[in-house]
């Protein structure tokens, strides 16, 4: 017996029998995940990645003492090696009988992944465990298709997209082949302000920086701003803001009388804040004639609550961002480009959007806003432009998802999450795409993942975020995800239309990278007793 031969051949893998696992690999160790090549009789030859191995002990021939070790490996077919060397996924079967068995070259296993064409390959990973060879993706099914990158805390989510972003924007296109994607235009949604490490050149807003006019929310919204659903007056309070909203639009409209009449509740054209304060006041405080004289009008007392979430709205200098002086001088145009990177003097390639000093009950909004803004300018730009593609594809980044789009959340989430999957949903027609990030996959509303067509799945310890990523993938290769809650940092299964095929890889560090990695609290608490001074804590706090 030769030292490996196939011993079965099944619709979706190969069991091969191994005596001397030494002569056998002769090189580097075998290990589940190496790659071997299958002959048979018709010359042609199948590329396999071994799935798992066991040890039968048999008795040795001739009646010897103690046992002979046989090693039975089964290997997932990827696809064959046609008599010129081109690989086709899948397509062949082994012709009967096999004839041998040897550990695939490092030539043959890149040859797996070089279907994608040339001038659409877009490298950032390799193969997690032949880390010579290279993983590249179709670039433009991988930013035109929606992506997500899910894996627990710790597992390099913000490495990995920190790394991607890089990867794309330090592109070159020359006489060689390879690209600079000069025209990149990608926002961030950076919770917990990681990435302006990553990206010092990008375009930074955090909320000193950040100007987003309240006046152009929509009327869910402005309603999930300043109304409580769940009061019993709530449906007298909306009614009030709308009247308001709208009587203050068309005063403040500089136009012809025509124009004045069609605005609305949700037209994009400036209100005073302060003319809806009046007005919920004057309701509140309305006396009207009746038989035996002035009586308390049907609101008299009842705007209250309104009121004073309104006055604390308006007051709350956490809020300049959103209702601040600044936000009454800006225009559409001006929220546009800070977005966008088209600032005045400088082009930028990044926009990082540093969420992590807004409130977290008007995190929501925010995200909508600024979300429905993009969608908005990417549709307004096609319409304007109908003789040509779009020539300014946005990519957006949503870190930590599941905290502004929760599956099933209350309805303070609903406006984001409308916004979100509009993208999802839409995006792809007007040249704006979505990359969602998240711990909990199985927590995010699922229209939004079910729209993403490529996952890097890091690694996840929770059995229901696991179970999600499963049912991504083919049956027969199930058994890649058995090993998503033992992935290293860095590692991640990446499948998808981009994709070859699914496959377990490992991507390079990002350089710079973010300020994502964890505290070293052992270190930290080992050195000398540091003091703190409060007073700039206490002022910035208090502010």
């Amino acid at each position: 017996m030769s030292s490996a031969e196939v011993i079965g051949v099944y619709p979706e893998r190969i069991k091969i029998a191994v005596n001397d696992i030494t002569e056998l690999s002769s090189g580097d160790p075998l290990k589940v995940g190496s790659y071997l090549r299958v002959f048979d009789s018709a010359d042609c030859s199948i590329i396999a990645i071994i799935e798992s191995f066991s040890i039968e002990l048999k008795p040795v021939p001739g009646g010897g003492q103690g046992h002979q070790r046989v090693y039975i490996l089964e290997a997932l077919p990827l696809g064959f090696i046609d008599a010129d060397g081109n690989f086709e996924r899948g397509g062949g079967s082994i012709a009967i009988p096999p004839k041998s068995v040897e550990v695939a070259s490092r030539s043959e296993v890149q040859k797996v992944y070089e279907s994608v064409p040339a001038g659409k390959k877009f490298l950032f990973a390799h193969l997690a465990r032949e880390r010579h060879v290279d993983v590249p993706v179709d670039g433009d099914k991988f930013f035109n298709r929606h992506l997500a990158i899910v894996g627990s805390t710790g597992s390099g989510k913000s490495h990995a997209m920190a790394r991607i972003i890089q990867t794309a924007i330090g592109m070159r296109k020359e006489s060689q082949g390879g690209y600079r994607l000069n025209n990149t235009h990608i926002v961030i949604f950076d919770i917990h302000c990681e990435y302006q490490t990553a990206f010092p050149g990008a375009n930074f807003l955090n909320v000193e920086d950040l100007t987003l006019p309240y006046w152009m929310l929509s009327s869910e919204e402005l309603q999930d701003l300043l109304i409580e659903s769940r009061e019993e007056q709530s449906h007298n309070q909306v009614a009030v803001l709308k009247r308001a909203v709208t009587t203050s639009r068309r005063a403040h409209y500089v136009g012809d009388d025509e124009m004045r009449e069609r605005i609305h509740y949700d037209s994009p054209v400036f209100f005073e804040i302060e003319d809806i304060l009046t007005a919920a006041r004057s309701k509140n405080e309305e006396m009207i004639d009746g038989s035996r004289g002035a009586k308390q009008g049907p609101l008299h007392g009842k705007l209250d609550n309104f009121i004073t979430r309104l006055e604390n709205r308006c007051h709350d200098r956490r809020l300049d961002f959103l209702m601040g002086e600044r936000t009454k001088k800006t225009t559409l145009e001006d929220t546009l480009r800070q977005f966008t990177g088209y600032t005045a003097g400088a082009t930028s390639n990044i926009t990082v959007i540093d969420l992590s000093g807004v409130p977290f009950e008007v995190l929501s909004i925010t995200v909508s806003l600024i979300s429905r803004l993009l969608f908005d300018y990417a549709y307004y730009y096609k319409k304007t432009h109908p003789e040509m593609r779009t020539e300014t594809p946005l990519l957006v980044v949503y870190e930590e998802a599941h905290k502004y789009v929760p599956k099933g959340g209350p309805a303070k989430y609903n406006a984001a999450r409308v916004a979100i999957e509009r993208i999802a949903k839409e995006g792809r027609k007007y040249g704006i795409t979505a990359a969602i990030v998240s711990q909990r996959p199985s927590e995010i509303s699922e229209t939004i993942f079910s729209q993403c067509s490529n996952f890097l799945a890091m690694r996840l310890t929770n059995p229901e975020d696991q179970n999600y990523v499963k049912r991504l993938i083919p049956d027969s290769l199930g058994l890649l995800t058995d090993s998503l809650s033992m992935l290293s940092s860095g590692e991640a299964l990446l499948i998808g239309d981009a994709a070859v095929m699914p496959s377990l890889v490992r991507l390079e560090e990002a350089s710079p990278v973010p300020s994502s990695s964890d505290v070293p609290y052992l270190q930290e608490w080992v050195r000398p007793w540091h003091d703190v001074l409060f007073r700039p804590i206490v002022e910035d706090w208090e502010r």
